[in-house]
C-alpha cells in the first residue's frame, strides 16, 4: 500500500465505482483497502477532503454517504455530429446528471417507453422517459395520460371539439377520449443506453401504442 497522490479523481472515480455495484459507501478500514492506503490517518484526510469539496457527507448516524458532488460527472467540451474539430483545451465542467433531468423529485417518476408511435418526436421502444406528475398540461406538450384506464404518452392537442391526443407517427390515429382524459404527467426528460449496452430492467410501461 501507498500514501495517497494529491489529485481526488482517481479515488473519487474508485469510490463512484464501488457505490455503483454495492450502492453504499464503505467503511474507513475498507475504504483503506480500496484506495490501496496505507494507514488509516491518510485515509481519514482523504474522507475529509471529498467532505469539504462535496463528494461525501456524514449521514445522522455519521455513517458516510454521497454528498451533493458525488454523481457530477465530467463536460469535458461539446461535440459535433458532424465534421471533425480540433479538440478544445477548455477548463473541464462538471454536470449532475440527476439534477440536470430532475427538478422535483418528489413529483417524478420514470416509465419504460413500449411501442413506436413517437418515434418521430425521437422517442424509441426501451428508452426511459422522465415524467413530472402534473395534472394538467398545454397543448403541444408530451404528456403521460390515462385513457380508458390504459397509461399513454402522446403529444397534447387540442381543437373546436376539445382535448386529445396524437402520436409522433402517421400510422397511428389521434386519440379522442370517449370516457374522459385524465393527465398524469409531463414529460420533461428522456434517456437511453447506447445499443449495445442496453438491459433489460422490470419498470413501468408508457404505451407508445
Amino acid at each position: 500500500m501507498v500514501r495517497p497522490r494529491t489529485n481526488l479523481a482517481q479515488y473519487l472515480g474508485a469510490l463512484q465505482d464501488y457505490f455503483a455495484e454495492h450502492q453504499v459507501v464503505p467503511s474507513i478500514t475498507e475504504l483503506s483497502a480500496l484506495w490501496q492506503i496505507a494507514g488509516r490517518s491518510w485515509t481519514h484526510r482523504l474522507v475529509q477532503r471529498m467532505k469539504e469539496a462535496g463528494y461525501l457527507e456524514e449521514s445522522p448516524g455519521r455513517r458516510l454517504r454521497p454528498g451533493p458532488r458525488f454523481f457530477e460527472r465530467t463536460v469535458a467540451d461539446t461535440v459535433r455530429a458532424g465534421l471533425p474539430e480540433a479538440a478544445n483545451e477548455a477548463p473541464v465542467q462538471t454536470l449532475s446528471i440527476v439534477r440536470f433531468l430532475i427538478t422535483r423529485p418528489s413529483e417524478t417518476e420514470l416509465f419504460q417507453v413500449r411501442g413506436d408511435s413517437m418515434r418521430d418526436a425521437q422517442i424509441a421502444e426501451g428508452d426511459y422517459v422522465i415524467i413530472e406528475r402534473r395534472s394538467f398540461a398545454n397543448p403541444g406538450e408530451i404528456v403521460l395520460a390515462r385513457v380508458d384506464g390504459e397509461f399513454t404518452l402522446k403529444f397534447l392537442a387540442r381543437d373546436k371539439e376539445g382535448f386529445y391526443l396524437e402520436a409522433a407517427n402517421e400510422a397511428y390515429a389521434p386519440i379522442r377520449p370517449v370516457h374522459g382524459l385524465a393527465i398524469h404527467g409531463v414529460m420533461v426528460g428522456l434517456f437511453r443506453r447506447a445499443a449495445s449496452a442496453r438491459r433489460a430492467f422490470a419498470e413501468p410501461h408508457a404505451s407508445n401504442r
